[in-house]
């Protein structure tokens, strides 16, 4: 697989990393370094807090120690870098389903900090092997494996700058329930404080009305349209030999009850109108 290919088949976050790496001027020793982490020198590599360390086999029979680590932020930043993550339900949802959000680094300008390191110098690395420079190749091929792991993990990246997984999930959640009871709180006292004056309902005279009503408001009018009968249909009466004139007993319920049903809509409007007797 070529280079070219191997970049984009990484993660931007991933390869954001690399690049500062593969911006060292020493370009034969980080080919020994790409080496090392593709051909399984590194032996061993854990987090201690913020801090990595590794052990990686080089020519000697022991292997080198190795710790590397970028400056942490402190509580104060990172309480307000997850005010800034909350308030944006997109950075929460991004990386609970293990992505990085694009505009990731928004968050942390927006407090005056940056999760990527600017130059190697911000990266802290010491290594037991005899190698002046720095990076080594030992250190290279650690900071190529911590590429790989942010491809899929990207919290690690974050661990790198004091916080772990479980604690940024955490306060996420805390923060934004916190959030939630507080607009809760401020709605409910909101609407007690608007409510209007309510007075007791008698229920015995709730549909009396005995006052006159005006006369220019009332309109009585026959109905008009589909009847209850229309949107009822047809009574489902049991089936049986039509007669000559093609009449079922069905047909003559129907129009039995239609003629109900205007006799007693024609006596309801006279009685509204007192004409009735």
């Amino acid at each position: 697989m070529s280079s070219e290919t191997l970049q984009a088949s990484r993660e931007w976050w991933s390869q954001r990393w690399l690049d500062l790496l593969d911006s060292y001027r020493f370009k034969k020793r980080l080919e020994r370094a790409r080496n090392y982490a593709r051909q399984g020198n590194i032996l061993n590599i854990e987090f201690k807090g913020a801090k990595v360390l590794a052990q990686v086999q080089g020519s000697e029979p022991e292997p080198y120690s190795l710790s590397l680590s970028l400056d942490a932020f402190t509580e104060e930043e990172w309480g307000f870098v997850v005010e800034t993550m909350a308030s944006k339900a997109i950075f929460a949802a991004k990386l609970l389903a293990g992505e990085m959000p694009q505009n990731i680094e928004e968050v942390f300008a927006a407090n005056g900090l940056s999760l990527f390191p600017f130059t190697l110098s911000d990266v802290h690395s010491k290594c037991s092997c005899p190698d002046k420079a720095n990076p080594c190749k030992h250190i290279g091929a650690v900071y190529y494996q911590l590429g790989d792991r942010f491809s899929e993990d990207p919290f690690v990246l974050f661990q790198l700058r004091g916080r772990t997984k479980e604690q940024i999930i955490n306060d996420l959640r805390l923060f934004r329930s916190n959030s939630m009871e507080t607009a809760i709180t401020t709605t409910a006292e909101e609407q007690e404080s608007t409510a209007p004056e309510t007075h007791p309902v008698n229920l015995d005279a709730f549909w009396e009305y005995n006052q006159p009503l005006e006369s220019s408001l009332v309109v009585i009018a026959p109905s008009s349209g589909e009847t209850v009968l229309d949107v009822l249909g047809a009574i489902p009466l049991a089936k049986e030999e039509e007669s000559l004139s093609n009449v079922t007993s069905a047909d003559v319920v129907m129009k039995f009850l239609d003629i109900l049903y205007k006799d007693v809509s024609q006596k309801a409007m006279l009685e509204a109108m007192n004409l009735g007797n």
